[in-house]
């Protein structure tokens, strides 16, 4: 017998009170936890080993750095620099080829937002990761967060893929972590909350987008678009009432920035 605020129950009687007690849920449908955030920190935890293998290698010269960003356009890598000549007289000299997208170097779509060479930008990338993190992994699941990044990274190398320069690469986390950023706008409106404590931040990160020097405005509008996106989607269908509806169309919305991917690597 387990003792209760009014007599006691037998161990059976109990295991049938908690299976009729309903979990809470979130708006979005993911169960409620209070646990740590395992999927924040690993996601930390790989972008800081992926920037010790390029440290470790010759930091802005490495070879890795090379081969995980993302460029449209591969080149040939000689003595004096890199230059645009076809693939087959670049390895008939003698010389490297570094792939890009257009002759099958896809991984870079991924690999690009996990990649960073300078540890300025990779500490304030981080910093702005953990942040959200804290907030959203909690709120929508750890499956749901690593969806919400992996998928915003793959909507700003789509947009980089369009509209950078073929021969440019780039590098960096801020197209996931944008994402995640359009996820909190959508999630505040969902609930019904006032976007004024979000403005500041949001007309921040504009600035830094469209006016910082160095910086891929594609990666990071593209990032926030698929964030907006992918929020839409697992607010609209929610987990407990239509998971299967939920996945078709986030599944669906991957497979339509692979294509808009095949598209522009077709016509180039």
């Amino acid at each position: 017998m387990a003792s209760a605020s009014v007599g006691f129950q037998c161990p059976e009687c109990v295991k049938e009170g908690h299976k009729s007690v309903r979990q809470p849920k979130r708006f979005t449908g993911a169960r409620v936890s209070f646990r740590a955030l395992p999927v924040t920190l690993s996601l930390i935890g790989v972008n800081v080993l992926v920037w010790l293998s390029i440290v470790l290698t010759g930091g802005g010269g490495s070879r890795v750095a090379d081969f995980l960003a993302i460029r449209l356009q591969g080149y040939c890598l000689t003595p004096d620099g890199g230059f645009a000549v076809p693939n087959d007289v670049c390895r008939a000299s003698g010389y490297t080829w570094m792939p890009g997208v257009d002759d099958g170097a896809l991984w870079q779509v991924l690999t690009s937002t996990f990649t960073h060479v300078s540890i300025i930008h990779l500490a304030v990338n981080m910093l702005s990761l953990y942040m959200l993190g804290s907030f959203l992994e909690p709120i929508v699941g750890r499956l749901r967060f690593l969806v919400f990044y992996l998928i915003s990274g793959l909507a700003g190398s789509a947009l980089v893929v369009w509209a950078s320069t073929p021969a440019g690469s780039t590098v960096g986390a801020s197209g996931a972590i944008f994402g995640l950023l359009g996820v909190l706008v959508v999630l505040f409106v969902r609930a019904g909350q006032s976007l004024s404590p979000l403005l500041p931040v949001l007309l921040i990160n504009a600035g830094i987008t469209f006016f910082g020097n160095g910086i891929s405005w594609q990666g990071h509008v593209g990032g926030f678009i698929g964030g907006l996106v992918v929020a839409w989607i697992f607010t609209t269908f929610r987990a407990d009432r239509k998971a299967p509806l939920q996945w078709a169309a986030l599944g669906g919305f991957a497979l339509v920035l692979l294509a808009l991917i095949g598209v522009r690597i077709a016509l180039f």
